[in-house]
């Protein structure tokens, strides 16, 4: 995988339109870490850098051996930030190809030998699993989909099962937990809402806000909920 070399892919014209073809994939850098980054059929690039401000937040209150769980955890973007942080990070992700994805990334930064659990699951399974094994984390981040299906075809509703999976999720903090947050996309899962879910089941602090995609004009594109005890 070289550089991505703009000059040689594109052209303006007279009309200041690029013109030329895209590679298949380059490498990027976001906030000090590497990403490659593939255009793919379903509109995705393997970056989500609106989530990068939860990832620098969380990554502050970890030390050596604080273990959190990433889930939803996509092209590893949170699970790297903290695996630099000192933290030992379970990656949890119903899609093989991101799992995948995201070990590329963690061998660009050469995090490949840091303790990093990367399971391929579907995410309500994995959390039930977990609960019985009697595991606890002291950190849970996630970004749930709207819509999306586990590895033997389960399907997730954001509507319907959210409560679900935090209730789930607050099972698995461990007794002094450091953070918990959750980001979305989803148009009907608004800021107020998520920061009213977080205090109904986690006494402490809980802060919301929208995700923005930053730049000359701030894009919005989801919400965000981050709670401290």
């Amino acid at each position: 995988m070289g550089k991505w070399d703009a000059d040689a892919i594109f052209s303006r014209d007279e009309g200041n339109k690029w013109e030329g073809k895209l590679p298949k994939e380059w490498i990027i850098e976001h906030d000090g870490l590497k990403f490659k980054v593939a255009p793919t059929d379903f509109g995705h690039l393997g970056i989500f850098p609106e989530h990068s401000f939860l990832w620098e937040w969380a990554s502050g209150f970890v030390k050596k051996g604080s273990n959190v769980l990433n889930l939803f955890a996509y092209s590893g973007g949170a699970t790297l930030a903290l695996a630099k942080a000192g933290a030992s990070v379970c990656h949890v992700d119903a899609s093989q190809g991101m799992v995948k994805w995201a070990r590329e990334n963690a061998t660009l930064n050469g995090l490949e030998d840091c303790p990093i659990r990367w399971i391929v699951d579907d995410v309500m399974k994995f959390l039930k699993r977990e609960i019985r094994r009697g595991r606890r984390y002291d950190g849970i981040l996630f970004d749930p989909p709207s819509f999306g299906r586990g590895t033997k075809g389960e399907v997730f509703k954001i509507e319907r099962d959210i409560r679900e999976l935090l209730s789930a999720c607050k099972a698995l903090l461990s007794e002094s937990p450091l953070f918990f947050a959750c980001s979305n996309h989803t148009s009907s899962i608004t800021p107020k809402v998520l920061e009213h879910l977080l205090e109904e089941i986690l006494p402490g602090k809980v802060e919301a806000g929208e995700l923005f995609l930053k730049g000359e004009r701030d894009i919005p594109t989801g919400s965000y909920a981050r709670w401290q005890p």
